[in-house]
């Protein structure tokens, strides 16, 4: 049996190969991959980019993909928690005997690149080794790939994607370039040669690059808002109750248990992704789609978590202005609060001054914090942006401490809302006791 300690110390020398920067190319993984046999080639890939949302598209594929009974391999960034959260077969994650068992298995054959790749092989691509090298052995049906940053030089693009889908793009990492349309292009790399191109309507100057990827490789433009797209959503009691057009055909009543307009928009993106992996067929049993759908849990986006006696918390991982912007509106449009508390913690390469523009507008009381990162925003940073608009702020030493302090401003009727980063996310979870998704 799996004694802790082994798990820890293998997460630990997991996390050690994290870059102090990225390292654009995909010869490491490439080199990886083909000395593990291509287990990627052993079943066929979704991949899923985009600047929010990936996430849970990608675990909406993959549970609508479990309920038409295909077994499927979903492998999403960053976790909360664990480690282990990023690697799941039909939604379940990878065990920790199986997580330490495959970087053994890894371990030569990472040594063999390094032998000849002196910068060495690093986190997110032994990683996404270990992931795919998983899904061959389960053995699964199909693997949903989230692309972890860009697209076009992420490791996760070692795969030859059926279906490729892009969520919203906008600005966000600064290794991506600094216009819509340059973002656009490294986010169109994960087109392949007559794939099927599941995307959001984006802005004229990133649309034009899609559509000229699309062309190029002789793939096929499915667009939302023009072949498929949501046609009415309300709220309901544990989420949202949605009528969704898909490319196949209409498919009402849906219960999502998630909250927010971007999600419904998710929902959409993941249905037309699972009609083009089908081939757009047709014929998708709308109970088989309802039960898909209500069997997704996306732990950090938008959770509410019930305390007895104390104020809701509301979890959700807004990590850059266009997230902020979303959960502001599902705050203001879908949940019923006397207060809003924010414990508010972000990553320093964000725009954190836009991000409190966004939030400052439902937020009666920012309490500021570092996440648990060493990528984090000084917290006097954040006091700074806060304070510089007239509104009340303190500052935490850590996201425990400021969940604390947030708690003993809230009553029972108010909500405390913690925001700004995964990493925020995932150390409040911790704080509030919550097992690992």
């Amino acid at each position: 049996m799996l004694d802790e300690s082994s798990y820890q110390a293998m997460v630990r020398t997991l996390f050690a190969r994290q870059p102090a920067r990225m390292l654009p190319g995909l010869e490491r993984i490439s080199a990886l991959v083909e000395l593990l046999g291509r287990p990627d080639q052993s079943y066929p890939c979704v991949q899923v980019t985009g600047t929010n949302g990936k996430t849970t598209t990608t675990l909406m594929i993959s549970c609508l993909l479990g309920a038409l009974g295909l077994k499927a391999g979903a492998y999403t960034s960053p976790h909360l928690q664990d480690v282990r959260e990023r690697i799941r077969v039909a939604n379940e994650p990878i065990s920790r005997q199986a997580m330490v068992d495959g970087m053994d298995y890894l371990a030569p054959f990472v040594a063999e690149v390094e032998a000849s790749h002196p910068e060495g092989v690093s986190f997110f691509e032994v990683l996404t080794a270990l992931a795919l090298n998983h899904f061959a052995d389960a053995p699964v049906d199909v693997g949903v790939l989230e692309v972890g940053l860009g697209g076009r030089w992420d490791a996760t693009n070692v795969v030859e994607g059926q279906v490729a889908v892009l969520t919203d793009i906008s600005l966000d990492h600064a290794e991506l370039g600094s216009t819509l349309a340059a973002v656009a292009g490294e986010k169109s790399g994960i087109i392949d040669d007559g794939a099927v191109v599941v995307s959001a309507p984006h802005p004229p100057e990133a649309m034009a690059v899609v559509e000229t990827a699309v062309r190029e490789r002789g793939a096929q433009l499915t667009l939302a808002g023009r072949e498929f797209g949501l046609t009415d959503r309300r709220a309901a009691v544990g989420g949202q109750q949605l009528s969704l057009r898909g490319v196949t055909g209409d498919f009402n009543e849906v219960f999502l248990p998630l909250h927010g307009a971007h999600q419904a928009a998710n929902a959409a993106y993941a249905l037309a992704a699972v009609e083009g992996f089908l081939g757009f067929a047709g014929g998708l049993d709308p109970d088989v789609i309802r039960a898909g759908f209500a069997a997704v849990r996306s732990p950090g986006r938008l959770e509410v978590v019930r305390r007895e006696g104390l104020a809701p918390v509301v979890l959700d991982g807004a990590h850059n202005p266009a997230g902020a912007h979303s959960l502001a509106v599902a705050l203001d449009g879908e949940f019923a609060f006397r207060h809003r508390v924010f414990v508010l913690g972000v990553l320093g390469d964000k725009d954190v001054e836009a991000m409190v523009g966004e939030l400052l507008g439902v937020a009666d009381h920012i309490v500021v914090t570092e996440p648990p990162s060493g990528r984090a925003a000084p917290a006097d940073r954040l006091d700074k942006a806060v304070r510089g608009s007239g509104r009340s702020v303190e500052v935490a030493s850590d996201v425990s401490e400021a969940l604390e302090l947030a708690t003993g401003l809230a009553a029972a009727t108010d909500v405390v809302v913690v925001t700004g980063s995964l990493y925020t996310v995932g150390a409040a979870r911790d704080a509030l006791g919550l097992e690992p998704a």
